[in-house]
């Protein structure tokens, strides 16, 4: 199973050549976390509240619209009590130094072992354990 990091979502939605053809080729399941999904649509709705004029509202509410219909063409995986347990398992680990968003997407991966798609490999590359590829470079 591959999981899309946010940045490879997002590439993936914008039609990025290489990302959409690494999805075409693979036979594995691709899905996305929860995470994933509250960090596009944050970034949806500042971009609705921050618009500067009454077009560019209706442009940010169109995309918050499709983004939300685009998400719902992936499976999402939550947090359930395997991924509460790694979550504390990487918290506790004084060492590992990355976003809490991203250690929530590793926490995510690592308990349903799957492997991560990421372009972010400088941080996720620190979580020991975790598998990731980048289907961006």
């Amino acid at each position: 199973m591959f999981v899309l990091d946010t940045d490879t979502l997002t590439h993936l939605l914008m039609g990025h050549k290489k990302v959409t053809a690494r999805r075409a080729e693979t036979d594995e399941q691709v899905t996305r976390t929860i995470i994933t999904r509250i960090e596009v649509v944050q970034g949806r709705f500042a971009s609705v509240l921050k618009a500067e004029d009454g077009e560019k509202l209706v442009l940010a509410q169109n995309r918050l619209l499709q983004t939300e219909d685009d998400l719902e063409n992936f499976m999402a995986l939550s947090i359930d009590a395997a991924v509460a347990s790694e979550f504390d398992r990487l918290r506790e680990d004084r060492k590992l130094k990355i976003r809490r968003g991203d250690m929530l997407i590793a926490a995510i991966v690592l308990a349903n072992r799957a492997t991560l798609v990421t372009r972010n490999e400088k941080d996720f590359r620190k979580v020991p354990g975790l598998r990731i590829v980048n289907w961006v470079d």
